[in-house]
């Protein structure tokens, strides 16, 4: 297990990203991917401490295919909500893989403040891995 460091060093809580890996697998393992053979697997924690996962879905139109993080994202609004404050995604071989930018820009919508995502590089902060990304705060600042 591993803290969670937020603002200003304060332990937020510890991951345990073996299990939050296992969890992707685990997802990854019913990805439906008859098109590109890709599997992908994301977990995240929330804040209340549940692990939500979600997979890939393919569609023969491609572009129609839902990602892992959209999948895990329905999955935490659909068992209550909340936050996001760790994560971590995976390849047909239980790798790290770092979501594209369109997945990181999903993430962000449902960040915790010190959401923390594992990478290829080790554990990264959400605005490590998006830097100056544009968010709800954004919407409402200019209302």
């Amino acid at each position: 297990m591993v803290p969670v460091t937020g603002a200003g060093g304060l332990d937020s809580g510890t991951v345990d990203w073996d299990a939050l890996r296992a969890a992707a697998i685990a997802a990854m393992q019913k990805a439906y991917v008859p098109y590109s053979k890709f599997p992908v697997g994301a977990a995240a924690l929330t804040g209340d401490g549940r692990i939500v996962s979600g997979c890939n879905v393919e569609n023969a139109s491609y572009g129609l295919t839902l990602c892992a993080e959209c999948a895990l994202v329905g999955q935490l609004h659909m068992t209550g909500g909340g936050l996001l404050r760790a994560f971590y995604c995976v390849d047909g071989g239980g790798n790290v893989l770092m979501p594209c930018g369109r997945c990181r820009q999903l993430l962000y919508e449902f960040r915790a403040p010190d959401m923390q995502l594992m990478t290829t590089q080790g554990i990264k902060s959400m605005d490590q891995v998006l830097p100056d990304a544009f968010g709800p705060e954004h919407l409402e600042e200019n209302r």
